[in-house]
């Protein structure tokens, strides 16, 4: 059966962090031809064409949850690709990034605190499903954009190997 699963899995050991160090965009299909490594199909290799990966840096109160919805009934199973993103403070030239976020679809790049690369949003791009544009009412208070990310795939996001200017990507650092 296609379905048999090979391996098992030990008590990892106890030296792995949560939380997001930086999100990348790429505007949805520029990533060109991909390519697979040849004795593990869920790693991503090298992308054709040096896309742009816009980089965002982001530290603290941003999470990239990946939930698997299966039913048995329909014989189906997805995977929902959901980064909670939040980026402080408010700029003119923010807004005009995060109407073009919300307008489009792109594929994301999640960077953990551990270095693991993820790209979510492979097949079909992720959307913004919401957000806000905020400044509390305290000086103590948020001033800043929150968005919602969702992507819905048939596999989990592909682990990219290395780093994304080894993988083909040009990296854009924000002003």
């Amino acid at each position: 059966m296609a379905c048999d699963i090979a391996i098992g899995r030990l008590e990892p050991c106890k030296d792995s962090v949560g939380g997001i160090n930086a999100v990348y965009f790429v505007n949805y299909g520029d990533l060109g031809a991909i390519t697979y490594d040849t004795t593990d199909t869920d790693v991503i290799d090298s992308v054709a064409g040096t896309p742009s990966a816009y980089k965002f840096d982001v530290r603290g109160n941003s999470t990239y949850t990946e939930n698997i919805q299966s039913s048995r009934e329909n014989g189906t199973t997805m995977f929902e690709q959901v980064l909670e993103l939040s980026l402080k403070k408010l700029t003119k030239e923010d807004h005009k990034t995060i109407k073009l976020l919300s307008f489009g679809r792109p594929h994301v790049i999640i960077e953990d605190n551990n270095g693991n690369l993820l790209l979510a949003g492979l097949e079909h791009g992720a959307d913004v499903t919401g957000g806000t544009v905020v400044t509390g009412g305290a000086m103590g208070d948020m001033s800043g954009y929150t968005l919602s990310f969702t992507g819905m795939e048939k596999t989990p996001a592909n682990f990219i190997d290395g780093d994304l200017a080894a993988a083909g990507f040009t990296v854009v650092a924000g002003v």
